[in-house]
This record gives structure tokens, C-alpha cells and sequence, in this order.
């Protein structure tokens, strides 16, 4: 039987631009999908956004909704204009964590699908900043039938409210020639680590993982994660002199002047007369923009790891902040490297949990109580790369400097750096 569809003059006006349009993504689901209920549902979940949009207000409320065993990993919606549009009365979003790196074959993408379809609303958004997948839309009583079929072939809700939250990662050398770190095994040591914290919140507010295999930072590690794992490289950049002849024979000597040399941000490279490339690698910061430019000719070094940074995130309480550099650099190559990185963040969110504020991220924590007692709270000496602006730093004081900098540079004697 054909249903009686909402009129929506407002929402019809976004599918008119030139863009792709969510409103024309859900009329699919609502005209053309096989299953009534589908439709149903879809059509007042239309009728109510036309609603809102009419009336300038939102009418989805939050609420209590979890699978037995968990106490997060789903966004209740709840409406109050429930009466009209009684098929999305419930429209809960479940989130469900991506495998590391984010490798999924088509077969597992229809079967979920398929459970969605068969549960759900069949709208479905892949990760954002979140990590998860989206599945949006459906009634308390199927999220429990849902999630039990998913996780029968092996599927897990990623995080939700004041807990750890989901981890992400890059493809990394799966596909990346710059990765200078296994990314997706330090996204499964983490995870694997703290999949009690996803599941049962029980933090100050939420704690964020993200891996990305160079400074190129495709998954935004350094602003939008609490524990940001860095690929990068310590010795000399590696520099295939005939590629960077064979580049400047192709766009020209000045092309290159203007578009690596003078915005290398520390000026430490430069072409001599004869085409060749200096590389000053005492003053490269490994900011890969070279590297992106001239890929052929340019490539990270052989003593590879990782760059650690905390406290990164998003607007709340007092405005985005970036992450700050805790451990410059770790190797990850031995069992034993994972299982301190993973140490290192126990003791980091046993700190936060400890310290932390209600509702307050573990970078705004930092920027409350200083970075000094942070690190010392976390027994990590202060070290130089840690500064972004050294003489204007609070924890760094001209008194004692000479000695600070003389112990300083026993530790790394004793470290063998």
C-alpha cells in the first residue's frame, strides 16, 4: 500500500544546487526501498526535519538506550513531536568501530548492510571525525537485535559518552610509501587494550586515539585526538639526486625555488648550481612538504618511529588546542616498545581520571594545572621538543638554566641518543 508522503517544500530546495543532497538520499529510501517499514519510517523522519525546519527548532531528545553488558556506543534520539510522525518516534544511532586503517572488503560492507536494512533505516554515514560507522535510525527494541547479529561475525559498537573513545588510524604503508610506523598495529594494541574504557564509560569526559603514519597527519591526530601517535624519522632524509634533476628538468629550476625551497619552514634546504639538493637535516622538522612535492626523490629516513602528543581536541571549554609533544620520539619495533606506548597511555588517562574535571578533555586538564605538573604527574622529564614557544613557556625559567641544560644532556648520554 502506497503511503501518504509528507509535503517538504523546504527540504526540496537543497536538492536543487549543484551538490549531491542527503534529502535525495533519504526520498530513495523512502520510494523506491523494498520494505514498507523502511519507507514508513523514512517519510516521517522527513516530515519531522521539514517540521524543525519550519519552525526553527529541533525536537530529537536524548535519553538512556544500551545493548546488555555496555553503557555506551549508542546516541539515543528520542522525539517530541512523536505523535505526528509516530515511524521515527525512535531514531537511535548506533556507532560501530571500523577495522585499523579502515580496510574493509565488499563483502563485509553488505553484510552489514544487510543487518542495518533488516534492523534499522538503512541510513548508513562512514566515519567522520568519530571514526565510527554511522547507523542511523532505529527503535530501542531492534539496537539490542542489531548489535547481536553484528557482533555474532565480529563486529563491535565503538564509544559514547565519557569514556575512551573509537580509535582510528591511516592506511598507512598498506598503500602509503611515506608511513614510517605499523599504524594498524598501534591502533589494535591500543584498542585492544582499552575496550573495557569504550564500553563502560566511567572518564571525566571522552579520550581519543588517533595513528597517523607521517606528519602529514591524514587522520588529524594532532588537533582531534587526546593521545596522537605520529610516524617520523630521526637520522637523514633520504635524497635520489637524479629525481630531483629529472624534476627540474620537467617544470623548470624555478618552479622548485618557489615551491620547496622557500617554504621549507626552517630553511634547511637548498639547490646548488648544479641542481642538487642540500639538505640542512639538523634543522629539518620533518614537516613533509618537500617530501609531497618531490615523492620520487625524496623519502624518510631508515630510523624510523614515532612522535607522541597529548591533548589535543576540538572547541569546548576554552577553544581548540593542539597536541603537545610528550615522547619525541619512540621506537615501535618490539613487542616491548607497544607495550610501554600502551603504558604510557594507562598512566596518562589514570592521571586525567584522576584530575580531571567533569566534562573537561585531558588537554584543557593540562592547560589548568600547567605542563609541569602534568609531566610530572605522568614521570616524564621535561625535554626541548616540547617547545612550541620557549620564552613563553611556563614551565621553563631562566634560573638554573645552565644546569637544567647540563642534566638535560646527561639523560641523553645514558639514553645512548
Amino acid at each position: 500500500m502506497a503511503i501518504e508522503k509528507h509535503s517538504t517544500p523546504m527540504l526540496d530546495q537543497l536538492e536543487t544546487g549543484p551538490w549531491p543532497s542527503f534529502i535525495s538520499g533519504i526520498k530513495r529510501l523512502r520510494d523506491e526501498h523494498p520494505e514498507p517499514r523502511i519507507n514508513e519510517m523514512t517519510n516521517d523522519l522527513l516530515g519531522q526535519l521539514e517540521h524543525s525546519y519550519e519552525t526553527r527548532k529541533g525536537y530529537w531528545k536524548g535519553g538512556t538506550v544500551s545493548v546488555f553488558g555496555y553503557g555506551g556506543g549508542i546516541i539515543p534520539r528520542f522525539s517530541e513531536v512523536g505523535k505526528a510522525f509516530p515511524k521515527s518516534k525512535e531514531f537511535h544511532t548506533l556507532r560501530v568501530q571500523p577495522p585499523a586503517g579502515n580496510h574493509y572488503s565488499t563483502g563485509m560492507l553488505r553484510q552489514l548492510a544487510d543487518s542495518w536494512e533488516k534492523w534499522g533505516s538503512g541510513l548508513v554515514t562512514f566515519h567522520g571525525q568519530t571514526g565510527n560507522i554511522m547507523f542511523i535510525g532505529t527503535d530501542s527494541q531492534n539496537t539490542q537485535h542489531f548489535f547481536d547479529e553484528i557482533n555474532e561475525y565480529g563486529w563491535d559498537l565503538g564509544g559514547a559518552g565519557p569514556c575512551v573513545r573509537t580509535a582510528m588510524s591511516c592506511v598507512g604503508a598498506a598503500r602509503c610509501e611515506m608511513s614510517c610506523t605499523n599504524e594498524l598495529k598501534a591502533h589494535r594494541a591500543l584498542v585492544n587494550n582499552f575496550v573495557d574504557d569504550v564500553h563502560r564509560p566511567a572518564l571525566p569526559y571522552k579520550f581519543k586515539f588517533k595513528v597517523s603514519g607521517c606528519a602529514n597527519d591524514c587522520q588529524n591526530a594532532i588537533e582531534r585526538s587526546d593521545f596522537a601517535v605520529l610516524g617520523t624519522w630521526r637520522d637523514d632524509m633520504k635524497v635520489d639526486q637524479a629525481e630531483v634533476k629529472n624534476y627540474i628538468a620537467d617544470k623548470g629550476r624555478q618552479y622548485y625555488i618557489d615551491n620547496v625551497i622557500t617554504r621549507c619552514p626552517t630553511q634547511a634546504l637548498s639547490l646548488t648550481d648544479d641542481n642538487t639538493l642540500v639538505v640542512n637535516n639538523r634543522d629539518c622538522v620533518r614537516c613533509m612538504h618537500c617530501l609531497n612535492v618531490m615523492p620520487k626523490a625524496l623519502h624518510p629516513g631508515d630510523d624510523k618511529g614515532v612522535t607522541i602528543l597529548i591533548g589535543g581536541k576540538r572547541t569546548l571549554k576554552i577553544g581548540d588546542l593542539m597536541g603537545t609533544v610528550v615522547v619525541p620520539f619512540k621506537k615501535l619495533e618490539t613487542e616491548e616498545d607497544y607495550e610501554s606506548m600502551v603504558e604510557l597511555a594507562e598512566t596518562i588517562i589514570d592521571f586525567w581520571a584522576e584530575n580531571g574535571l567533569e566534562h573537561e578533555r585531558c588537554g584543557e586538564m593540562i592547560e589548568r594545572i600547567g605542563l609541569a605538573n602534568f609531566l610530572d604527574g605522568i614521570g616524564i622529564e621535561p625535554d626541548p621538543n616540547m617547545l612550541s614557544h620557549p620564552r613563553q613557556s611556563s614551565y621553563v625559567r631562566l634560573d638554573g638554566w645552565d644546569e637544567a641544560a647540563e642534566a638535560w644532556f646527561e639523560r641523553q648520554a645514558e639514553a645512548g641518543k
